[in-house]
């Protein structure tokens, strides 16, 4: 096949598959308006977040056979319209579920024990003991809301302390395994400490975790977010943040962030981001925590893997 790299990713995705036999372009586009001028000249195209594969592109795409996302999320591809087609599409969530784990642990520590402040307030020469005291993650409840690559793999890093860790998944069950116990929503709201989240964003997740849902937990809570920004209503946070009903959170993704994931869209950061900013209780990253030198092999060697299996 004619096979369009049209992002940035490791090499190893395109030497397996002109190993494979397939003729490869590499051409770093930058927008879904660019690839549409060209999609017409190959069976199949590797893109990142920045693509929208909705059903204008796929028919302009007349030769397409299949479309490949390097990362987990498919909320920019029209992949019921593929399905329709006879298009084959692929993602890689394999690829960075370790680096979201660890990524997600190093969020829940950090929150715990203040590190991210007490670490700036040492470097403006501030020594603030009793300020930063933290608390231990040992005989927490960790509750996993989406229990796939990501929540997996969290369930695995926590396997070194002293947690229960419990999992709750709208669309899979008979899971519990050595690392997690299922669970239903209910039970999540009446046992966790700790909520991380690892649920795709479609209309149903969106804005999911609002004032409502915080509310229903029955003790104070610790929230984690590295799966998407708009599952979680921001203002929402922010007022259960103030009451003390989510005692810290740990971000690694906003819903003030463009779709693409490489900024952040507004002319003035709002007052509930301003907020979170300011807040002791908050760490926050910049949607990294699938962003790993190992991850950005891992996607490919996945990618490959899947392409030349199917074809």
């Amino acid at each position: 096949m004619k096979i369009l790299i049209a992002s940035k990713t490791h090499e190893y995705l395109l030497d397996a598959l002109q190993n494979a036999g397939h003729d490869c372009e590499l051409h770093l586009l930058k927008d879904s308006a660019e690839l549409a001028l060209i999609i017409a000249n190959y069976e199949g195209v590797v893109i990142n977040s920045r693509f929208v594969i909705d059903k204008k592109i796929v028919d302009l795409g007349g030769r397409l056979r299949f479309v490949a996302r390097v990362g987990a999320g498919m909320e920019s591809i029209d992949t019921v319209y593929l399905d329709e087609k006879g298009i084959r599409w692929f993602n890689s969530p394999e690829g960075n579920r370790q680096a979201v784990g660890e990524h997600c642990l190093g969020l829940l520590l950090s929150v715990l024990n203040h590190l991210h402040t007490a670490d700036r307030e040492v470097r403006s020469g501030e020594w603030r003991r009793e300020a930063n005291r933290g608390r231990e993650l040992s005989g927490k409840t960790v509750g996993i809301i989406g229990y796939g690559n990501m929540g997996s793999a969290f369930a695995r890093c926590l396997s070194g302390f002293d947690v229960e860790v419990i999992g709750y998944d709208k669309y899979k069950f008979g899971y519990s395994d050595d690392w997690v116990r299922e669970k239903s929503l209910m039970d999540l709201w009446e046992q966790a400490d700790i909520v991380s989240l690892h649920v795709p964003w479609t209309v149903e997740t969106h804005y999911m975790v609002n004032e409502a849902f915080i509310n229903s937990f029955r003790k104070n809570i610790f929230l984690l977010n590295t799966a998407r920004g708009k599952v979680v209503k921001t203002v929402d946070l922010v007022a259960s943040l103030i009451s003390g009903k989510v005692m810290g959170a740990g971000l690694d993704v906003l819903e003030f962030e463009s779709d693409s994931f490489e900024k952040m869209c507004f002319e003035a950061p709002p007052e509930a981001l301003r907020y979170l900013m300011e807040a002791r209780n908050v760490m926050l990253t910049p949607h990294i925590a699938g962003w790993t030198g190992e991850a950005d092999l891992k996607h490919a060697r996945v990618l490959a893997e899947k392409i030349v299996g199917a074809f």
